[in-house]
């Protein structure tokens, strides 16, 4: 007699401002480590551009003049690495407690189980992709190395040598949060407009190697991703190769209440953003 699949939630929210969504994944890490809500899968998009920083990234690394004239806002996420312009992607969060099968054990076997479904994801899209261990390929500057797509790491996704999605986890007691960047379309450089640089010629260098080592959907494809058939592919993907029962469901009141917390005194507060 077989079990049926887990069951997990599927989100999809519309698109948002930066520290609402960084506030919306801190709260769904609390409630599905603590059993009040299911494991998820959340789907999202950004409105306006922002630049998220990753928890321990120097706020030096940012040009906040060059950031407020083009409009674009600015969080730091509860995640490690580098710098993300979110604009033109699809963002995936996965967030359940570290004893699920799929999150268990070290940050990577469950990035390794996690990038199945993303590969499956980017093959229903018509992308053949790759993930394995990237250690090699990372040179000896990596550490200083402001923007996250110039940086593979460990079964991070790629196609043809370029990183396409990029992600990073954050870990408390018993719960696990890992999300992610799919560029759809756009130009990976502009973020580099808004980073400091010692000069316009270290700016000009850092677009060509980023340009060399990451990519997009449409420049895959040749034409412009679409937000909603890549939610569909990631949905069956995760469904068909985690096996799961993905139930459509929203955000209970109380995650509702407690983002708005975590929004007020924490994402959008300017002492958090400049905490390092």
């Amino acid at each position: 007699m077989t079990s049926s699949p887990p069951m997990w939630r599927l989100l999809r929210t519309p698109p948002a401002q930066g520290a609402w969504n960084m506030a919306v994944d801190e709260t769904i890490l609390e409630f599905a480590g603590r059993g009040d809500v299911p494991p998820t899968l959340r789907l999202y998009a950004w409105l306006p551009a922002c630049l998220s920083l990753g928890y321990a990234q120097p706020i030096k690394d940012v040009d906040l003049d060059r950031l407020q004239d083009r409009g674009w806002g600015i969080v730091r996420r509860p995640t490690g690495g580098r710098a993300i312009l979110h604009t033109d992607e699809l963002t995936y969060s996965v967030c359940g407690q570290n004893s699920d099968p799929h999150l268990s054990g070290s940050v990577l076997e469950s990035y390794q189980r996690l990038s199945l479904a993303l590969l499956e994801a980017l093959r229903l899209m018509g992308i053949k992709a790759d993930s394995a261990k990237k250690s090699s390929l990372q040179d000896s500057n990596a550490k200083d190395n402001p923007v996250c797509f110039e940086a593979p790491s460990n079964y991070e996704i790629t196609v043809a040598g370029k990183k396409l999605i990029g992600s990073a986890q954050a870990r408390r007691k018993s719960s696990v949060l890992q999300h992610g960047s799919l560029p759809l379309s756009g130009d990976l450089t502009r973020i580099l407009q808004v980073l400091n640089y010692p000069d316009e010629i270290q700016r000009r260098k850092a677009e060509k190697k980023l340009l060399s080592r990451a990519t997009t959907i449409e420049a895959v494809l040749g034409y412009r991703g679409d937000w909603w058939i890549a939610s569909q592919a990631f949905r069956a993907a995760f469904r068909s190769v985690l096996m799961l029962n993905l139930q459509p469901m929203g955000l209970t009141a109380a995650e509702g209440r407690r983002a708005m917390e975590l929004y007020r005194e924490k994402y959008n507060n300017p002492e958090w953003i400049g905490k390092y």
